[in-house]
């Protein structure tokens, strides 16, 4: 036996040598998105594995407080600090470096021995220019439509909490705002090993010093800090360095009172998408750990895959729509869709096996054996499936075979909805949908009209239905007889299912379908359609939020009283300060009158424009510029494009702002400083 394991350990040691592996390698999988063709909007979830060597890897702690001046915000973190702090043991233990980054804390560790480590090192190599400074967007993300508003801090106390923490930390000597003293006592720092430091060009000689080329980071708040800090993810994405975020190891400060008004949790996914888009992957504690990957104890959501597969009825454009205005509360949606050059290819499927509920929008694909099965196996577990309009032929070639390696799966429509598809009348003979009186009680149809509706196109031949299915509605063309058009299926697995042969895009146009789909989702997730809120439709002008508008080029200006008002960010280089004060050009059209703030201080109106003085200018760093414009006008509501004007220099604002109506006087700042509370919509530099 002795032997055998002598002969085990030697060819391994043959096979980590031949492979340039060590036994000490970091093994992950790194998840981003790639967009599925140039220009779709739309964008596949992928992983890929990589194998990061530990003396070659650092993991940077961000903005761990001690406090924080948003109670729930510091709950979370209470609930994933020790996990966090089991990650860096392990990672330290495999020579991993370690640098804590507790930003505006270091007065707190001056003598500690990791402080001091950090600011003896020496490095005379070049540091990239701006390291020293905050990033609020890289080229990456100029297409970028940012997916939330963080402007109000993103604070989501209740209030009455809020006030007592407040007051809470005034008794222990801590300024409410600004509570932070040091990082979080549940961190360990190994004075032995670890680097303390909050400055970008700081943090970036020790990754040089020690031949860092993989770094990690995780901490607080992603959208925020983590993304923005000199040693954050764009500075060192934008530099060079293989950088991910641990995806379950962070937390974003988003208040869902505020757009997209989704829950908390979602929000975190939503920036985490945006970051696996447009600056780094990011992986989850337990490549590291082992065990599972952490999540929140309030985070209940079902997780919902939407498998999208067709052409006809372009629902890779209608579902994600509708996804992102109804059911980011209740649920954490994930989509995949097929692949634009290859038909039977749907990258990033094999998500399925973590789903809890699966909408299929698939028409006549097949697939290779190990996408087939994963699908099989997800129907056989008796897990629920919704599917709409062509989902009933989602699998089938029309009697024909698959080509070799493919696989196709005709009784689908049979087995998982108890459907018969054969065919649908003319696409031009209009059909009424009605609800089925007997089932005038059932949950799906909560909160729609009994009242009949029109669909929007050709009107599917499905009759007769298997046993266990319950027809909820019904639809009839003009001499033709009625077809069910929803209905429920109880499946020989024992899963519940929901189809519908609904689903064109002017279906999503109607309420009723919108209604009907929303709580035939809820219904398959076990969750009350009771609970269904659908998003109300608003205009530009009377959206409840800020709305991003392109200048010029979009005509603002309504017959209203109300002010309109517009906001963009612009990072000022300290050398435009050196000479005279700024000046920002603004020309109101005819009939309007402006008024300007610069992060939130009012700007003195001159005959040559706003003057900008020194003191509320935040030099090389984001600083929030507000227009306000009021009186009726019947075009945009600027002759030419705003400027920004120092001695040397002028950069037109021409692009992306955002714009709201009210009378609001608190839109002209935001209550913590632009860099934090902007978005990369808006960003403009020299």
């Amino acid at each position: 036996m002795n032997t055998l394991c002598k002969l085990a350990a030697c060819l391994s040691l043959v096979l980590m040598t031949t492979t340039g592996l060590s036994a000490e390698d970091l093994k992950l999988q790194l998840r981003y998105q790639q967009e599925t063709s140039k220009d779709s909007g739309r964008y596949h979830r992928l992983q890929r594995s990589e194998n990061w060597k530990p003396e070659q890897t650092a993991i940077i702690v961000c903005d761990v407080w001690d406090y924080h001046h948003c109670l729930n915000a510091v709950k979370r973190l209470e609930q994933f600090a020790p996990r966090l702090d089991n990650l860096l043991k392990k990672a330290r233990s495999q020579g991993v470096t370690i640098i804590h980054a507790p930003s505006d804390c270091m007065p707190a560790y001056q003598g500690h021995p990791a402080r001091m480590r950090a600011m003896q090192v020496k490095h005379k190599g070049p540091i990239p220019e701006g390291i020293e400074n905050w990033c609020s967007k890289i080229p990456s993300e100029e297409r970028a439509v940012y997916p939330l508003d963080q402007s109000d801090g993103g604070e989501d106390d209740d209030p009455e909490e809020h006030a007592a923490w407040a007051k809470k930390l005034k008794s222990l000597g801590r300024n409410p705002a600004l509570p932070w003293n040091s990082q979080s006592p549940l961190i360990t720092i190994n004075g032995d090993k670890d680097y303390i430091s909050d400055k970008g060009d700081e943090v970036w000689r020790i990754l040089e010093s020690r031949g860092i080329k993989n770094v990690i980071l995780t901490g607080v708040h992603t959208n925020m800090c983590v993304l923005g800090r000199p040693f954050g993810l764009r500075q060192l994405a934008k530099n060079g360095k293989n950088v991910v975020l641990v995806r379950d190891m962070t937390d974003t400060m988003y208040n869902p009172k505020r757009w997209p008004y989704v829950s908390h949790f979602t929000g975190n996914d939503l920036i985490v998408s945006h970051i696996e888009k447009y600056v780094c992957p990011t992986i989850t504690s337990d490549q590291i750990l082992g065990g599972q990957e952490f999540t929140f104890k309030r985070d209940q959501r079902p997780h919902l895959l939407i498998v999208m597969a067709e052409a006809e009825y372009e629902t890779n454009q209608s579902l994600p729509e509708f996804a992102a205005k109804n059911l980011g509360k209740h649920f954490r949606v994930s989509m995949v869709f097929a692949d634009d050059k290859d038909r039977n290819s749907i990258p990033g499927i094999e998500a399925i096996k973590d789903a809890d509920v699966v909408l299929f929008s698939v028409r006549r694909r097949v697939l290779p054996k190990k996408a087939m099965q994963a699908i099989r196996d997800y129907v056989k577990a008796g897990k629920p499936v919704v599917g709409i309009r062509t989902a009933s032929h989602a699998f089938s070639l029309r009697g024909k075979q698959p080509p070799e390696g493919l696989q196709d799966w005709p009784e689908f429509d049979a087995e998982v909805f108890g459907g018969n598809y054969h065919g649908h009348y003319a696409n031009d003979l209009k059909s009424i949908v009605s609800i089925n009186e007997a089932q005038k009680r059932n949950p799906i149809l909560t909160g729609i009209p009994d009242k009949p509706f029109p669909q929007a196109y050709s009107l599917y031949e499905v009759l007769p239905l298997a046993k266990g299915t319950t027809v909820l509605m019904t639809a009839k063309a003009e001499g033709k007889p009625a077809e069910p058009v929803a209905w429920t299926f109880k499946r020989k697995d024992g899963g519940k299912s929901f189809y519908t042969s609904l689903g064109h895009p002017g279906d999503f146009k109607q309420p009723e379908y919108v209604r009907l789909l929303a709580n035939g989702i809820y219904w398959a997730a076990g969750l009350d359609p009771a609970n269904v809120s659908l998003s109300e439709k608003v205009t530009l002008h009377s959206a409840p939020h800020w709305s991003v508008v392109q200048i010029p080029g979009v005509e603002q200006a309504q017959k209203t009283k109300q002010s309109r008002w517009y906001r963009c960010v612009v990072r000022v280089p300290e050398k435009w300060m050196a000479g005279q004060p700024l000046l920002l050009k603004v020309a109101g059209a005819e009939g309007t009158e402006v008024n300007a703030w610069l992060n939130g201080t009012s700007l003195q109106k001159t005959d040559a424009g706003f003057q900008i003085d020194c003191q509320p200018v935040a030099k090389n760093d984001a600083n929030l510029i507000v227009l306000q414009v009021k009186g009726m006008n019947q075009g945009s509501d600027f002759a030419s494009v705003p400027q920004l004007i120092s001695a040397t220099s002028a950069l037109p604002l021409a692009g992306r702002w955002q714009y709201r109506v009210g009378n609001q006087e608190q839109f002209a700042n935001m209550p913590l400083p632009a860099k934090f509370g902007t978005v990369t919509d808006i960003v403009f530099k020299p």
